[in-house]
């Protein structure tokens, strides 16, 4: 029987039927005060048979904007589909979220170490009955990240390339740019791809930071997908979009020359020529002052916003024209 027909679904030993509403607690461990540590899940489903789609968040504890998207989406009921199956997961990394941080209490990134393994590191375990328990049940995967540390990214939706179905719901979705990125090995990504489970990576704004424009082109993004498949309740309108999302098939980071004080000089989305003035590097006594120039045109998709950088840290994510010196380097989810 597809996932599509099924009447009743058992999640973590809950069976919910249809037109049923259950929070489920996916309970994996404690803290060291004997604290139980419990993923909330919450599944709405309609009286009518329909797809799946599963919607997680903060797979890395301290990419906030991703909660909140999640969060609209549900104090808005937008989760309550017109048919088939919502599961929303706010915080999967709950030991990061209280924490503030990126990882796992074992030093372990969760979306590294995907699918897991029953006996292994406690990020591994999660992955494992996350992998084995809830994600089967999803027709459709969309997952929403952050840039990492001071890296600002762009709204944007990234797929593995040449996937013609994933670009197609990339388009529904329409975020501001469409970014080709390869899987990275034990991400979750990667095992969605190896279940042939259609997932959608968001990625907007940065981490520790709450940013109302970047909610909104996630929340309008996944209305624009339930509409797409049939989903969208009745009392909600999904927005229109004013632009298409701009296709980037090869991209590549501006690295530092030199290490010192950064003095950004342009916004994150800009379209810049060859040569544009991007930043200044400077040390910190007024003697050494370097400018920074993009190196071809192209979108800016992610802007470094630390104060100080070191030679050779990331400071700009540019798109690139499809020739042979494109240089194409592996993006974080």
């Amino acid at each position: 029987m597809a996932k599509k027909e099924e009447r009743d679904i058992v999640i973590l030993n809950e069976r919910i039927a249809l037109g049923e509403s259950r929070t489920v607690d996916f309970s994996i461990a404690k803290l060291y005060t004997s604290t139980k540590v419990e993923i909330p899940i919450i599944i709405e489903r309609s009286k009518i048979p329909g797809p799946t789609v599963l919607i997680t968040a903060a797979i890395h504890g301290d990419e906030i904007n991703g909660v909140e998207i999640v969060r609209q989406l549900i104090a808005r009921k937008l989760n309550k589909p017109k048919r088939g199956t919502i599961i929303c997961i706010p915080i999967l990394n709950v030991f990061g979220f209280l924490n503030g941080n990126r990882f796992f209490p074992d030093g372990r990134d969760l979306n590294r170490v995907f699918p897991g393994t029953k006996s292994g590191s406690l990020a591994s375990r999660v992955a494992y009955h996350f992998t084995k328990k809830i994600l089967p049940h999803a027709d459709y995967c969309l997952d929403f990240h952050t840039g990492g540390a001071s890296r600002f990214n762009a709204p944007q939706i990234r797929i593995k390339p040449d996937d013609e179905k994933l670009l197609e719901l990339a388009k529904v979705f329409n975020a501001p740019f469409t970014v080709y990125s390869n899987t990275l090995e034990k991400s979750y990504r990667k095992t969605c791809q190896r279940m042939g489970i259609p997932v959608l990576l968001f990625e907007g704004g940065k981490s520790l930071e709450s940013n109302k424009h970047i909610a909104k082109e996630g929340v309008d993004g996944i209305m624009r997908v339930l509409k797409h498949l049939d989903m969208l309740g009745k009392r909600h309108i999904a927005p229109e979009s004013l632009a298409k999302t701009v296709i980037i098939e090869k991209s590549k980071w501006i690295r530092a020359y030199r290490s010192g004080l950064l003095h950004v000089k342009i916004d994150c989305n800009k379209h810049v020529e060859k040569g544009e003035f991007l930043a200044t590097i400077t040390d910190p006594y007024g003697k050494m002052r370097f400018k920074v120039t993009s190196p071809n045109e192209g979108y800016i998709i992610n802007v470094n916003q630390s104060p100080i950088v070191n030679q050779g840290d990331a400071i700009f994510h540019i798109s690139t024209v499809n020739t042979a010196n494109t240089e194409t380097e592996e993006m974080d989810d």
